[in-house]
């Protein structure tokens, strides 16, 4: 797979709002609500062409409960995937097989929710630290370009910096 960033393209902000609905439709009171994360999620940041989204899960929802619902929503279920207490579904076209949308579903209350959210909603706000985020990702891509976990390796010290200065700034709980 090869590792491309396109311009910003504002659509992707409509696709998520329709696959979140879809999200909801499906599995209802199972969902507590659908986030909108990753690059996509940011004003004026290129990125991969990939929604990502994190599905949160109700409380008293077995996680696993729901992989009939979301196979029904054409997607594929990894299980955790290297991330424990997550559940990680992708959605790929049938026609040409490019991938579409990621959902890294957390239980409502998880970390990670925050953490995701902290990111994002930090290059919403800071248009400099956006542009340095976008040429990392450049610069990781250049690296890396049919390697995708090397590609994400590369980032990772960067996006760690970044979400912990973000997390201190919500305070110690995270809210």
């Amino acid at each position: 797979m090869k590792i491309e960033i396109t311009a910003h393209d504002p659509a992707w902000a409509e696709m998520a709002r329709a696959e979140a609905e879809r999200w909801q439709r499906a599995l209802g009171a199972t969902l507590s609500r659908v986030h909108h994360v990753g690059s996509t999620a940011v004003e004026g940041l290129s990125a991969r062409p990939v929604i990502d989204l994190i599905p949160v899960i109700a409380p008293g929802t077995d996680p696993d409960s729901l992989r009939p619902l979301v196979h029904g929503l054409g997607y594929e279920w990894l299980g955790e995937h290297g991330l424990p207490r997550r559940r990680y579904c992708r959605r790929s076209s049938a026609t040409t097989g490019r991938r579409l949308f990621q959902a890294h579903c957390w239980s409502e209350g998880d970390s990670e929710i925050t953490r995701h959210l902290a990111f994002r909603d930090a290059l919403r706000a800071d248009p400099l630290l956006r542009g340095a985020y976008e040429q990392r990702k450049r610069h990781c891509a250049s690296l890396h370009l049919h390697d995708p976990a090397g590609y994400g390796a590369c980032k990772a010290a960067w996006i760690d910096s970044v979400e912990a200065r973000a997390l201190a700034s919500l305070g110690e709980d995270g809210a």
